[in-house]
């Protein structure tokens, strides 16, 4: 227990997808306006990471990799299919964001008015897939822990977004220089914010 706990803290804060690896900012920068479009692209992301990340694990280790065949019959015990590794995620991916689509569609219009192009775009964010490719790379144990790797990257990457669409509400009523309106200042609150995430690299979980 105490493994996916320290494996779901990391998610959020260590290997924050946006402050430690810059995944996912195109979403991040052009939704992050308001927190109320902040918080929604956000639900959706841990959704999405929350179930792609676990069926994908499922995938990788019933299906792709050399040997996950074998329990179906010996004989395929040597085929490997990882080559169709990012074909089958991001195939995923992109049936969870449809899913996810349709879901706000019927119960958030307004909401799903706001988001606008970004929701569909969920299915092409890079930390989506990155959370697949993390997963695959780092070699967990049990789905349990791919199912908490991907909820606390979601969380990490929730919390990003609507922290900077806080601070961008604030800071639309302060005197910014010309040149810096817009996302000049964005890019540079993010980057601010991302040395301070820095600091939770020091702690040993």
């Amino acid at each position: 227990m105490q493994e996916l706990v320290n494996i779901f803290v990391k998610g959020i804060f260590i290997e924050n997808m946006i402050f430690a690896y810059f995944l996912g900012m195109c979403s991040y920068l052009a939704v992050s306006k308001t927190v109320k479009t902040g918080v929604g692209l956000g639900v959706a992301v841990i959704f999405v990471l929350g179930i792609t990340v676990p069926i994908n694990y499922l995938l990788e280790n019933y299906m792709l990799k050399e040997g996950a065949l074998a329990w179906l019959s010996p004989s395929f015990a040597e085929v490997d299919l990882s080559f169709l590794s990012f074909i089958l995620f991001i195939a995923v991916i992109a049936s969870m964001v449809q899913l996810v689509e349709m879901i706000v569609e019927k119960f958030a219009p307004a909401l799903y008015g706001a988001l606008g192009i970004f929701l569909p775009l969920i299915a092409v964010n890079c930390s989506i897939l990155g959370g697949a490719l993390f997963m695959q790379d780092r070699q967990y144990a049990t789905i349990a822990e791919a199912t908490s790797f991907g909820l606390g990257s979601g969380v990490g990457w929730f919390l990003a977004i609507v922290a900077i669409a806080a601070i961008r509400e604030k800071i639309r009523y302060s005197h910014i220089p010309a040149p810096l309106r817009g996302l000049g200042i964005t890019f540079i609150i993010t980057g601010l914010m991302g040395i301070a995430f820095m600091a939770f690299m020091g702690i040993e979980l």
